[in-house]
């Protein structure tokens, strides 16, 4: 029963998001709105994090499983993405590694701020 009141919880979450991106004329994904929400009632502690812990880690561990659907996709279009095909791997390339880079330079420095205290 905790794991269903908790799934409710997100997915109520979630849903709420949902509304926000069909109410406001912004450009934003309704899945930002959704963790955005989720991260303001954890900082402002209306929603403790032992309130979905068991479930939101369940969903962390399926993660990968939620790509095949999209992998998939991306076969059955691959006559539309051969064409620039190579354009598409030097963007993921590259993106990949900037990210790689700014998120290891940004834990590095929040590692060594929390050792000034």
């Amino acid at each position: 029963m905790k794991y269903l009141k908790q799934f409710t919880l997100i997915l109520g979450i979630c849903f709420i998001g949902e509304l926000l991106h069909h109410v406001l004329p912004l450009p934003v994904p309704a899945s930002i709105y959704g963790i955005v929400i989720l991260f303001l009632l954890l900082q402002f502690k209306v929603l403790k994090t032992s309130d979905i812990k068991e479930t939101s880690s369940f969903l962390i561990e399926i993660m990968p499983a939620m790509f095949i659907p999209a992998a998939v996709g991306l076969i059955d279009v691959y006559d539309v993405l051969k064409t620039n095909l190579l354009s598409y791997l030097a963007i993921t390339i590259i993106s990949t590694v900037i990210v790689m880079g700014v998120s290891g330079l940004v834990t590095q420095a929040l590692i060594k701020g929390g050792h000034k205290r």
